[in-house]
């Protein structure tokens, strides 16, 4: 049972810490509300399930193997981290012609996930803290508890910006939200260039 709650405890630190996937839950519900940012929250949650699962079962011997292919990921995500925050400074803030927009995908949460480094890091260091045998058991025990907390903690940053969204009822204001979390999303690519 105690492999269990470090697990766990281990999937929230990750899951619910601020990055590229939350920020976008945020700004999802904010603009789109709850019901419509679950779509993201499902895509980013099955994503990154996905991706920890692979990697235990043996993903990260093929990056071993080809480390360049790591750099490839961290640049794509690099840019569209880039092309988010500005599509989110671009918005003009009206939240009545949002009818038109679309709040994030399915698809787009799960390649959000494939291409932030914060997620690759979180499997590598997950699969390497509680499942450095690859015992197929352990790997799917992990993905379960991780598809659990992941889903939680990316929903509580949609359920905030929904909450958020009753200040936001003014095009001043969502601009500036808006700009802010472009702000915070460009701030993560810089981090990401650099590290």
């Amino acid at each position: 049972m105690s492999l269990i709650i470090s697990m766990a405890t281990f999937a929230l630190v990750a899951s619910i810490t601020p990055g590229p996937v939350n920020i976008v839950a945020l700004s999802s519900g904010a603009q789109f509300g709850f019901r419509a940012s679950q779509r993201h929250v499902a895509g980013a949650t099955l994503g990154f399930v996905l991706l920890l699962v692979l990697m235990g079962l043996g993903l990260h011997e093929i990056l071993r193997l080809w480390p360049a292919l790591t750099r490839v990921v961290q640049w794509a995500g690099v840019a569209f981290l880039l092309f988010m925050a500005w599509k989110l400074a671009a918005d003009d803030g009206r939240l009545d012609a949002k009818a038109s927009a679309k709040a994030p995908s399915m698809v787009y949460g799960a390649v959000m996930q494939w291409l932030n480094p914060k997620a690759w890091l979180a499997c590598v260091a997950g699969m390497g803290a509680f499942v450095a045998d690859g015992e197929a058991r352990l790997v799917w025990q992990f993905a379960a508890v991780y598809l659990v907390i992941c889903y939680v903690s990316v929903g509580c940053w949609a359920y905030a910006g929904t909450f958020l969204r009753g200040y936001l009822d003014n095009p001043a204001g969502m601009r500036l939200f808006n700009r802010t979390m472009a702000l915070l999303l460009a701030v993560c690519a810089v981090g990401l260039m650099f590290s």
